[in-house]
């Protein structure tokens, strides 16, 4: 059998070219030495690279670095497979743009079914979200539930975020989900297929919190049997997220300083100076800056870490995201085989009254529990809690409801250009909710 040779398959790129070039898609295709052999013209239009540039390069060289990030299947060795796989990408454009792109990749066969190189189909999204966003359209982002003009602003900062390594500090109450957003923040940027290491800060001993993070050699102390690598290096090429910073003490507090300042540490006990390429991300349900005033926490690791600060609103600052909520999670659980027809009227006035101290986690809960009592019948204010019945009962019966605040209905009328139907639709609530509100605050219109 004749064997698939380079020119072999620059022969069929001149016979497909036709093809790719009036493609919407932007398609990429390189051999195992990723010396690129397919680039057409949306792929020139979306990356800002002409063909002249790219045509029988190595395209880590090409584009001054992996196209695809740490989710590159050939940063090493050529893989002996490879199976289709589709992810969202960040990508900067020759003329350094910002774009998001949403990503297909699959190998290349030849007659015997052996790997030869790979094909990438992508499409530019970045307008699109870009619109869903600034018209309030967009009900969930990278793993995130929410259309309240709070959380499409926190959309917004993930995406800007996607294509850089700057730390970022993400504050807000327990339960608001800064794990989640750090975990979006990493997978949207382009160490999204490195490791995602979270270290609850607060959760680890004192004693132990310096050896977790930078590791040990053996014999550093007394039961360190064997070397052992630290979140930073388990992190490594990838993203290290530390929950609850403010409880790291001021010891542990100067050597992170100084990895985020030379990139370099050493293990407990260690003589060896270690690398690591590593993007931080921090969070803590305090006010960081106060503790600052306080002494308790550095003041140069405080700007050093809080490069670009993210607030999570509370639930209770974002209650037309409640009925979005829900049924993600009943979703969830259908899947898990728990079956329900969801949610009575009452039972949801119930929910989106309550003030929900603990926040999406609470709510979850919540959901639970009413699931278990409700035993695959809609779920009726009884199901709930006991925490949201006791609301209930002490719920004025009379007054206007509190289902919407001031700043979310003024931000919906400005995405809607103050057409009170489309604002109505951004906020979850009816038409009549709605003039109810505006009626009962009319400095809001």
């Amino acid at each position: 059998m004749k064997p698939v040779t380079l020119a072999t398959i620059a022969a069929d790129k001149q016979n497909l070219g036709r093809i790719l070039d009036n493609l919407a898609e932007g398609i990429i295709a390189h051999d195992k030495e990723r010396r690129i052999l397919f680039f057409n013209r949306a792929a020139e239009t979306i990356t800002g690279y002409s063909k002249t540039e790219v045509l029988g390069r190595d395209c880590h060289e090409a584009f001054g670095g992996p196209f695809c990030g740490q989710r590159c299947s050939f940063s090493r060795a050529a893989p002996n497979s490879l199976t289709r796989v589709n992810y969202p990408l960040n990508i900067v454009t020759k003329q350094g743009e910002a774009r998001r792109i949403e990503m297909s990749v699959t190998g290349m066969l030849d007659e015997t079914g052996c790997l030869v190189g790979v094909l990438a189909a992508f499409r530019d999204v970045t307008d699109l979200i870009g619109l869903q966003i600034q018209l309030g359209k967009l009900t969930n982002f990278a793993g995130i539930i929410g259309r309240d003009h709070k959380m499409l602003h926190v959309y917004s900062q993930i995406r800007d975020l996607g294509t850089n390594d700057y730390p970022v500090h993400i504050s807000g109450e327990t339960g608001t989900g800064k794990e989640l957003v750090a975990a979006a923040i990493h997978n949207e940027s382009r160490r999204g297929g490195g490791p995602f290491v979270p270290v609850n800060c607060a959760a680890l001993p004192e004693g132990t919190l310096e050896s977790e993070l930078f590791g040990h050699v053996k014999g550093a102390f007394t039961g360190a049997v064997q070397d052992k690598k630290g979140r930073f290096e388990l992190a490594h090429s990838g993203t290290l997220f530390l929950d609850e910073v403010a409880d790291l003490p001021k010891f542990v507090q100067a050597k992170l300083l100084r990895v985020l300042q030379e990139g370099t540490f050493e293990r407990v006990g260690a003589e060896k100076t270690t690398s690591v390429d590593v993007r931080l991300i921090s969070a803590t349900n305090r006010d960081l800056k106060r503790e600052v005033e306080r002494g308790v926490f550095r003041e140069d690791l405080y700007y050093r870490i809080n490069v670009v600060p993210i607030h999570l609103p509370p639930l209770r600052k974002r209650k037309n995201d409640i009925p979005l909520l829900l049924e993600h999670f009943l979703d969830k659980d259908r899947e898990e085989g728990q079956e329900s027809p969801g949610f009575s009227k009452e039972a949801l006035s119930t929910m989106m009254d309550y003030p929900w101290p603990g926040n999406v986690r609470e709510l979850q809960s919540a959901i639970r529990s009413a699931l278990v009592k409700s035993r695959g019948r809609v779920i009726q204010p009884d199901d709930l809690p006991l925490e949201l019945k006791k609301r209930q009962n002490e719920r004025p019966s009379c007054g206007p409801s509190r289902k919407l605040d001031q700043e979310g209905v003024r931000a919906a009328l400005a995405q809607s250009g103050g057409n009170k139907a489309k604002a109505a639709r951004i906020l979850g609530v009816g038409r009549a909710t709605l003039y109810r509100f505006l009626s009962d605050f009319p400095d809001v219109s």
